[in-house]
């Protein structure tokens, strides 16, 4: 086969890749999705900094020196509307100050926010498949009443903790006791002890007696179903309870004075757990009636007068009342 001439010659078209034309541009809303998603998380992350930590600071920084007169758990109460009054340091008595101590916090005044051995002994207690109210001292339950929910949960948890560490930092044990004293539920609907002391005493906080101030006290673990103007033999016992914590009984309390244990069948709710709904309960057990005296014994005949006289027994004394502490202890 003859070879065709050069000029004829069908050479393959070879292009190099600076003759491939580049790749269409992308559409303009092709590029904008990225940075659309960047954007909406970037959004999520500043609105949920500035819900659980910028607004709560705020929150609390105010809540230092101006009186709050709405709480969270206020405007999730069931009953309305609510009773309150908030009224100051000033205008409580010293009574109802001791009585809440006594009843929710003895170590209130060592501790940083924390009670770590009733956090123990409650942890201890739940591994044994037994049922306790949540060792919360009233600093974390001022910061749960101020801020958050009703119901349990990490994530609640954690928030708490975190606002507790602020209030115990920026506010001090004086103020969170007045916060909780004004925030804290005595009845359905009730909230702080001068609305309680004015719907069940009928007189301002400053002016209640200790054993009105720990029946107030006594039904803290659940307002919503213990009464404080028809108390229940339970509640009565542990208002005396915490009378002799508080020191007001005339003697000094036992080493091991425990309180008194609910009866068969009532549950304490914990402290993570909303309280039930108010409903009517019946009608108060009556108060234990005085046990009857004993007969004095029969009178011993004379000693002989040859026998030395026994110096008559003087009765003790009574021990002076030891109050729960209103200041922290000096070292």
């Amino acid at each position: 086969m003859p070879t065709p001439p050069p000029d004829q010659i069908r050479v393959p078209n070879r292009r190099s890749r600076h003759d491939i034309p580049p790749d269409p541009p992308k559409k303009e809303a092709d590029l904008a999705r990225p940075r659309r998603r960047t954007s909406h998380v970037r959004r999520l992350l500043l609105a949920l900094v500035c819900l659980f930590v910028v607004l709560p600071l705020t929150l609390i920084l105010l809540g230092r020196f101006v009186p709050i007169a709405v709480t969270s758990y206020m405007l999730q109460s069931p009953t309305r509307p609510v009773q309150h009054q908030w009224v100051s340091r000033t205008r409580i008595a010293e009574s109802a100050r001791r009585a809440v101590i006594a009843a929710e916090d003895q170590k209130f005044w060592d501790h940083h926010g924390f009670d770590v051995e009733a956090m123990q002994k409650a942890y201890a207690r739940n591994q044994r498949g037994g049922r306790v109210r949540g060792g919360s001292t009233i600093s974390q339950q001022t910061a749960k009443n101020l801020f958050l929910w009703p119901g349990g949960g990490y994530l609640r948890k954690g928030i708490e903790a975190g606002i507790t560490v602020a209030i115990e930092t920026l506010w001090g044990k004086d103020r969170i006791l007045e916060v909780y004293l004004n925030s804290a539920e005595f009845g359905s609907g009730i909230y702080g002890v001068e609305a309680a002391s004015q719907h069940f005493f009928g007189k301002p906080a400053a002016q209640l007696t200790p054993a009105e101030a720990a029946r107030l006290a006594a039904v803290l673990p659940n307002p919503r179903k213990w009464s404080v103007s028809s108390p229940g033999s339970y509640v009565q016992s542990r208002a005396a309870w915490i009378q002799r914590q508080m020191g007001y009984s005339g003697r000094r309390p036992p080493v091991e004075d425990a309180e008194p244990a609910p009866p068969p069948g009532e549950v304490i709710p914990d402290d993570d757990e909303d309280p039930p709904a108010f409903a009517p309960s019946p009608a108060a057990e009556p108060a234990p009636t005085r046990p009857e005296p004993d007969p004095e014994p029969a009178a011993e005949p004379p000693a002989s007068s040859d026998a030395p006289k026994a110096e008559p027994l003087s009765e003790p004394e009574l021990d002076a009342p030891q109050p729960v502490p209103l200041t922290p202890a000096t070292h």
